[in-house]
């Protein structure tokens, strides 16, 4: 079914309305996210996106490519490594690390990177996959 070093993708580019949708749902208000006149005088000098936004892009890799539906979120870590600004075109990538085929369990690196090829986000996921 898996095997070690499999890997899958997608890609997606930020845009200010995923970004005021995302504020939205999560309530995260933040004005570094939402207000440009802010944005300007902080630590990146415009608006960034919400880090939890595009760690979604991981998710969505992981439900829906590798391992695929029915596999169930057990834990996540991740470490934000770069901003990403409004217009980034980010890849969010999963590659099989370890497979426990007797518990149904795999373990990925997950990583996103912008256009630049600069990595943004990178963490591990562990989930159940569905037989």
């Amino acid at each position: 079914m898996f095997e070690i070093g499999q890997k899958a993708q997608l890609s997606k580019t930020i845009t200010d309305a995923d970004v005021r949708a995302f504020a939205e749902l999560s309530l995260d208000t933040n004005p570094v996210h939402l207000d440009d006149e802010y944005a300007q005088q902080s630590l990146f000098g415009q608006r960034i996106a919400h880090g939890m936004l595009y760690a979604g892009l991981v998710s969505a890799v992981l439900g829906t490519k590798l391992p695929g539906p029915g596999a169930i979120y057990m834990g996540q870590t991740m470490k934000f490594l770069k901003p990403v600004f409004i217009g980034d075109t980010l890849t969010a990538e999963a590659e099989v690390l370890t497979i426990n085929a007797e518990k149904q369990i795999v373990t990925l690196s997950t990583t996103c990177t912008n256009q630049h090829g600069k990595v943004v986000l990178a963490g591990e996921a562990t989930l159940k996959y569905a037989s």
